[in-house]
């Protein structure tokens, strides 16, 4: 199995662009698979960089309703004429985000685009192919993201906190690899995990994806101390983690410190053989 980094928020390579977005490649003996687009098209122009031919994926999976994981979706329609795409039923929507000066700023996706057979609008369990299921419906119950209570959705015309039931992982697997992919574990990781282990009786072998530790509408990571739990209970998974996007580099640094090398980080044109 191969991952490839399309974008994310940094980038070591000159000639790649980055943005406050994420998008992977995965490549596996069957699959194509996209999982996000970003939030413009540049995802595309680094997937050319780097040898990936978009018009070959023949899945594409948007793991939430927010403008920085789906905002390349035109751009990916345009290129790929016959890729499915999935996302939970619940992602087209309103969502907001707050700023500083208390402005509540549209983060979702360009309803617009998302008709048509398509798109499939998934659930909890749902099987995409041998080897490919959507994982949603988490219980949130402890360690849930602070950066969450800047997040909005409309509801019967009011905004009101965003509970996140938009938000869909991707399990890929692969003889031994069980490949847990996140786009920003709004639900919060741990209870990804522990959600994800009393339905399916074991974890991950692999996790990929953005933690969501740091809220960049209002500049603020996530306490530390809270961090440094999170990181002491990834460990007991016996899971490897790659991580990128949202978890904000004060936050890896301490995860980083705990977790040594059980958690790497993935930017911009990263190649990862599992």
């Amino acid at each position: 199995m191969k991952i490839i980094t399309l974008i994310e928020n940094t980038s070591s390579k000159k000639h790649l662009e980055c943005e406050h977005g994420l998008s992977l490649y995965i490549k596996t003996a069957k699959h194509h698979i996209l999982f996000d687009t970003g939030a413009s098209g540049r995802f595309a122009d680094n997937a050319a960089k780097l040898g990936v031919d978009l018009k070959a994926v023949g899945s594409a999976v948007i793991s939430h309703g927010h403008s920085d994981h789906g905002g390349g979706l035109q751009r990916f329609l345009d290129i790929n004429k016959s890729a499915r795409i999935y996302l939970h039923k619940s992602a087209i929507g309103f969502y907001y985000a707050q700023k500083p000066n208390g402005e509540k700023a549209p983060i979702g996706l360009d309803q617009k685009l998302i008709k048509g057979e398509r798109f499939v609008k998934t659930h909890d369990g749902f099987s995409i192919d041998d080897g490919l299921e959507i994982f949603a419906e988490v219980d949130k119950l402890r360690l849930n993201p602070s950066g969450n209570s800047s997040l909005y959705k409309m509801l019967d015309n009011a905004l009101v906190p965003d509970d996140f039931s938009h938000e869909q992982n991707l399990l890929v697997e692969e003889e031994d690899t069980k490949l847990l992919l996140a786009g920003c574990a709004h639900s919060g990781i741990v209870n990804i995990l522990d959600s994800f282990h009393n339905k399916k009786g074991f974890f991950p072998t692999h996790v990929i994806g953005g933690l969501h530790l740091h809220n960049p509408s209002l500049g603020k990571d996530e306490d530390p101390q809270t961090v440094r739990q999170i990181a002491e209970i990834l460990l007991e998974t016996g899971a490897e983690y790659y991580t990128c996007h949202c978890t904000g580099a004060n936050s890896y640094k301490i995860l980083k410190n705990i977790m040594q090398d059980k958690i790497n980080y993935l930017d911009t044109g990263s190649v990862l053989d599992l």
